[in-house]
């Protein structure tokens, strides 16, 4: 019986360390990272934003719906999760990064449409022929949806919601900008906007991005020093995956 306890004691405590290796990563040392490893994770996470960033951008500006819609972008979250799990990466945080990737690249088209509006936009006065108030589930608070027309009659195939709020009544005079190329939706214009407010909601989703891509390269490494290393003094740390 005895026998038998000390054998599967070891065999669990190799499996839970087998566990914690896939889930997590080895990340088998003490002390703070080598820059190296910190390097490396910051340019795979600046890259992934980056490109996820780039594409939509650019599907925006030049009106290409495949780009400018975000698929672009979650294809660029998914090659950096393959990335992640061919170095070595725990399942976890390859999960991890997947999913901050893919809501980067799902509030990415809007903050894209805000660039090209603000680049190359023009501002044009619409009047409201129709209000619409959705109410929120929580706390009673909604949004203002206006239906508008140019000053020739024709409306417009967007409702407005900037600009458009409890006050508004039909018939009331709204300023939207609008692309002239027809590559993205017109929309309200609001105080304080410009290249800074269009990028600024997607912030905290990159800065997320790439912290995660840094901690999980870190982890996906083991520093250890072999046993002949410890008898010989003058030699370091050996790096493997």
């Amino acid at each position: 019986m005895r026998g038998w306890r000390r054998f599967r004691a070891p065999a669990e405590s190799h499996l839970m360390a087998h566990l914690r290796t896939s889930v997590w990563g080895p990340a088998e040392f003490v002390g703070t990272p080598p820059r190296r490893l910190v390097g490396e994770g910051l340019l795979a996470g600046v890259l992934g934003a980056a490109a996820i960033i780039a594409a939509t951008l650019f599907g925006a500006w030049t009106g290409r719906s495949s780009l400018a819609g975000g698929e672009a972008g979650l294809v660029c979250a998914a090659a950096l999760a393959l990335y992640l799990s061919v170095v070595g990466v725990g399942r976890a945080l390859v999960g991890i990064v997947a999913l901050l990737g893919v809501c980067l690249a799902l509030q990415a088209p809007q903050a894209a449409a805000g660039v090209v509006l603000m680049e190359r936009g023009r501002v044009q006065t619409v009047v409201v022929t129709s209000i619409e108030s959705s109410r929120a589930a929580v706390g009673g608070r909604g949004r203002y949806l206006c239906a508008v027309a140019r000053r020739d009659g024709s409306p417009l195939t967007v409702r407005i919601w900037r600009g458009c709020g409890q006050v508004t009544r039909p018939g009331d005079a709204l300023t939207v900008v609008y692309d002239p190329q027809g590559h993205v939706a017109p929309r309200g214009m609001e105080a304080g906007a410009g290249m800074a407010g269009a990028l600024r909601d997607l912030a905290p989703w990159a800065v997320s991005l790439v912290a995660a891509s840094v901690i999980a390269v870190v982890r996906s490494y083991r520093l250890s020093v072999p046993p002949v290393a410890l008898a010989s003094p003058g030699r370091g740390a050996t790096t493997h995956r």
